[in-house]
């Protein structure tokens, strides 16, 4: 039985063919890349979220294995708190690169969903044994406590969302940047770099029950793949001019990379 839910009437959601159905007749079609629209009022997702130009520059920057060592962390994640079989949903999945990553390694049955269309096309090209759709993160079209695992990495925390799709005995698996995350992309950026406050989402009924580090070094090697790591940042949005001049002057870029894994579980 699936565990996705109609976003109008709540019933659960069964695909025939290439639609997907609920019990009142809602219906919405399979795209051809494979995924579905899952967005309340129909919204097309177009126009949400990263544009095309920026879900495919995050995908090529990905796929060469900068962040291998997170994607490494997450499977390792799931491979302990969940078992062959089990629901493992990838919350704003971006264009697809640590689901695809998980679902070669694991047994399981992956879901991803993202806001973006861009992004969650992207995903489905992937060809992977997944379940990708179009969703908002604050009305996850997921039946209430079908999801054994879940990871979820640099979005908004929706902790009241979150724990109402985990099992009882499930978990949900956070990212955070570790303190001294793109430190040298920062050296560049600022006259004063800083380091990371490392603040834990606010998890109100759920308790944090393990903490993984993950730490490693990248170098850049093409102007390309910089400006591709820029984007995929906060900075992006928030650099003076003299920063981004200065980083338009740099072909190679070597910083450290660091995260830190949150596994929480429901407060009984």
């Amino acid at each position: 039985m699936g565990i996705i839910k109609c976003p109008v009437c709540g019933q659960a959601l069964e695909k025939e063919n290439r639609i997907w159905r609920c019990g009142n007749r809602h219906s919405y079609d399979v795209a051809k890349e494979g995924y579905v629209n899952l967005l309340s009022a129909r919204k097309s997702g177009d126009r949400i979220g990263d544009n095309r130009e920026m879900a495919l520059s995050r995908r090529d920057f990905l796929n060469k294995g900068y962040y291998q060592p997170l994607a490494q962390a997450v499977t390792e994640c799931l491979r302990r708190y969940s078992k062959d079989g089990d629901s493992v949903l990838d919350i704003c999945c971006g264009e697809g690169y640590y689901t695809a990553y998980a679902a070669e390694r694991l047994e399981r049955r992956f879901y991803g969903f993202d806001l973006s269309k861009n992004m969650v096309r992207l995903a489905a090209k992937r060809k992977t044994p997944v379940t990708f759709f179009v969703a908002n993160i604050a009305a996850i079209p997921i039946t209430d406590g079908a999801v054994k695992a879940a990871f979820h990495l640099f979005a908004p925390f929706h902790a009241a969302e979150f724990r109402r799709i985990i099992a009882d005995d499930g978990v949900i698996v956070t990212a955070i940047p570790g303190r001294d995350h793109l430190y040298g992309l920062k050296e560049i950026l600022y006259e004063q770099p800083y380091r990371n406050d490392e603040k834990e989402p606010t998890a109100e009924g759920m308790t944090a029950v393990d903490r993984i580090r993950v730490q490693s070094e990248i170098t850049l090697q093409s102007r390309e793949d910089i400006d591709a790591l820029f984007q995929m940042t906060p900075y992006y949005y928030h650099t003076p001019s003299e920063g981004m001049t200065r980083l338009k002057e740099c072909d190679t870029l070597t910083t450290p990379i660091e995260f830190v894994l949150i596994v929480y579980k429901k407060d009984s």
